[in-house]
């Protein structure tokens, strides 16, 4: 059974020391390269999600950018 279109699956396995490989595939189609900041995100009822710590703070700053233009728009 196929993925649907941009939706991907990987097992990773945790070693002694608590870490875990992310699997090439994954690297190459989100670009994850040697020394990047992965952020994860945590939900004790919904499981761990990972983001590049980069677009998740470009992602962050949008939303701040967006509130302070509303907020210069309404004085």
């Amino acid at each position: 059974m196929a993925n649907p279109k941009g939706k991907y699956i990987w097992t990773a396995k945790v070693g002694e020391k608590g870490q875990i490989v992310i699997p090439k595939e994954a690297r190459d189609i989100f670009q994850i390269k040697p020394g990047d900041t992965l952020l994860l995100l945590g939900d004790e009822a919904r499981g761990i999600a990972i983001v590049k710590n980069d677009d998740y703070m470009n992602f962050a700053r949008a939303i701040f950018d967006a509130q302070k233009r509303g907020e210069d728009d309404r004085k």
